[in-house]
């Protein structure tokens, strides 16, 4: 049987688990970047408290777009905080106000949501699920942009 998208329902339901696992490495990441624009302090204050805020919203719209893509594939998006928490692998930043350790957790996040993201488009590569490889694709192509002018700011 197939999607109403017509997508295999075996390669559906393994492409919504990941997403369900990228959707739950996101809603932390979002988290820390809303901790961190609210907690920095410094000389970089200005600079970074407005970075993490458009690095939020977005994030926040990719969130959307992963848990309609869900949805789409005829799966149910996680919604709470510990089913973030048990499928995430991004640590939570607690009471991170330094610019350096801040830009670092950033790094760190993106980082990991790449790999899930690559992993993904290995999966909807063999089901032929042009629509989250378009979406993932986009998201890939944005952070590593993103990882280039964090790892700048570094240097």
């Amino acid at each position: 049987m197939k999607t109403i998208v017509e997508i295999e329902n075996q390669f559906s339901k393994e492409i919504t688990k990941k997403l369900n696992v990228l959707l739950s490495n996101f809603q932390i990441h979002y988290q820390n970047l809303r901790g961190l624009h609210w907690n920095i302090k410094g000389k970089n204050f200005f600079e970074l408290h407005t970075k993490f805020e458009e690095y939020y919203n977005d994030s926040q719209e990719k969130i959307d777009a992963i848990a309609e893509r869900i949805l789409t594939l005829e799966g149910t998006p996680l919604h709470t905080f510990s089913d973030y928490l048990e499928n995430s692998n991004i640590k939570v930043g607690k009471n991170i106000t330094q610019d350096v350790a801040a830009v670092q957790l950033v790094i760190t996040g993106y980082k990991t949501l790449l790999e899930i993201e690559r992993e993904l488009l290995t999966l909807t590569d063999k089901a032929d699920d042009e629509g989250t490889n378009a979406l993932i694709s986009e998201f890939i192509s944005e952070q590593e942009k993103t990882l280039w002018m964090l790892k700048s700011w570094l240097a």
